[in-house]
């Protein structure tokens, strides 16, 4: 008879405690944090670094005719050729090779896009549309629960949009920097984030509280440094441009995260501050609405004072999640915790409100839309059936396949649409393209929905004044 052989043991069993001393390093103290991080520092400036230019400036790559006229321009090849024979003028491109294929910088790709607009055929859109007068649209990408894909989704749509010719705008509100990094973004401080905005928001509203008071006979309260620092600056003082021609950005960076504190301690020293409000308003007041066409913010993965401001300026709430159970129950319980938070500013505003007459405050999103992400169809496809059916339209139809070009993008700390077709397999590239194509065309959709209805409804206010 055979002998049986044993099975090994697992790793688990017979560690001697000797063994795993020798192995253990000495006992960390708080300075060894600041240790790990300069090492972190170090490698991301490292990785952040590739693909720089000698500058050490982030570039972004050229695009080939074959992809600029089946993604970008939608005319043929041959007359695409045609076109630039006819225009010496226009941008001619590149080739790396004697009769190689022409290669174009987005900058060069819009001017092309302009001209086929004017001269090309009507019937044809090489412009987005956005209906003249109407202001820019904000776009908060949310959600408490982390690696659901929210910058990712965020940067992925800023990128699409750009890429058919919108004007964006990328606030970074999350003090992990993640998009400053992906747009390559190097902020000093809190002094150039979105700080200086919110502080210059209060500070103004101060300042009329403190006349109100000068009128009173009350002793006025102090504008400390901050304050009277934040009054001098502008949304023009904080963007940066991108190595996208049509990209800027109001990063951030660790600092970012005092105003988690900052905010309610000015709330409580004046009650009548609307703190919901700062974002919004300081876009407005800038000019930034009409400036840009979109306008997309990155919030933190928590409902603090940073996220209420970036949801509470939003025109459209964008929830990207997993088709898990663990990711669907974590999105219901941050809607809930939306409504409560929401709901009982409008409910402490109100009761104000109605004692002086005067209109109630009610929060308004032209549209609240869940987006699964990191889709796997094998794996998950029952799971995000049941959770379509129990959202409905709240869940966007598409899903956003995980393909190998998403993975190896994210370890680039780059984009997609950044990222090369040659270094691929041409079919994984067009495959990793049409998820993000997707949900970029159902964004579109919905936002040219939204334009839509806002311009009906000038129209009408307009005819009925």
């Amino acid at each position: 008879m055979a002998r049986e052989t044993a099975a090994p043991l697992p790793p688990y069993f017979n560690i001697s405690p000797d063994a795993a001393l020798a192995e253990l390093p000495p006992a960390q103290h708080s300075e060894d944090f600041a240790r790990i991080a300069e090492a972190c520092a170090r490698g991301r400036a490292d990785l952040a670094s590739r693909g720089l230019g000698e500058d050490g400036a982030r570039r972004l790559r050229l695009f080939s005719t074959w992809e600029i006229t089946r993604y970008l321009i939608p005319v043929a090849q041959a007359h695409f050729r045609r076109v630039l024979r006819s225009n010496p003028e226009l941008p001619q491109g590149r080739s790396e090779t004697e009769g190689g294929a022409r290669w174009f910088t987005l900058d060069e790709v819009l001017r092309l896009r302009a001209h086929f607009a004017a001269e090309g055929s009507k019937a044809k859109e090489y412009i987005p549309w956005r209906p003249e007068g109407l202001p820019a649209k904000i776009v908060a990408v949310a959600n408490f629960k982390g690696g659901v894909g929210k910058t990712s989704t965020a940067a992925h749509l800023a990128m699409s949009a750009a890429l058919d010719g919108y004007r964006v705008l990328v606030i970074d509100l999350d003090s992990q920097g993640s998009m400053t990094s992906i747009f390559g973004g190097r902020v000093e401080d809190e002094w150039q984030t979105v700080f200086p905005l919110l502080a210059r928001h209060y500070a103004r509203h101060l300042q009329e509280e403190n006349r109100s008071r000068a009128a009173r006979g009350e002793t006025p309260q102090p504008l400390d440094d901050t304050l009277a620092e934040a009054l001098k600056m502008g949304a023009g003082d904080l963007i940066r441009k991108t190595h996208w021609p049509n990209i800027d950005l109001i990063g951030a960076q660790l600092n970012l995260y005092w105003a988690e504190f900052q905010i309610p301690v000015w709330r409580m020293a004046l009650r009548s501050w609307k703190l919901w409000d700062a974002l919004a308003e300081s876009l407005e007041a800038d000019g930034l609405l009409a400036e840009y066409d979109l306008i997309f913010l990155d919030t933190p993965p928590a409902l603090g004072y940073l996220t209420i401001n970036g949801l509470a300026a939003a025109d459209i709430l964008l929830v990207p999640l997993g088709a898990s159970f663990l990711e669907f129950d974590s999105t219901g319980r941050f809607f809930e915790m939306l409504h409560s938070t929401f709901s009982s500013i409008e409910q402490s505003e109100n009761i104000a409100a109605r004692a002086l007459g005067r209109d109630g405050l009610r929060f308004e999103w032209d549209a609240v839309r869940a987006l699964v992400t990191r889709y796997d169809a094998g794996q998950q496809a029952e799971f995000a059936g049941l959770m379509q059916a129990y959202l409905g339209r709240t869940l966007a139809p598409q899903r956003q396949d995980f393909t190998a070009l998403i993975g190896q993008a994210g370890e680039q700390v780059s984009g997609i649409y950044e990222a090369d077709y040659r270094d691929f397999n041409r079919e994984t590239y067009i495959r990793g393209r049409e998820t993000f194509d997707a949900t970029y065309a159902a964004f579109k959709k919905l936002l040219l929905g939204i334009w839509r209805r806002d311009q009906i409804a000038r129209a009408q206010g307009a005819a009925a004044e």
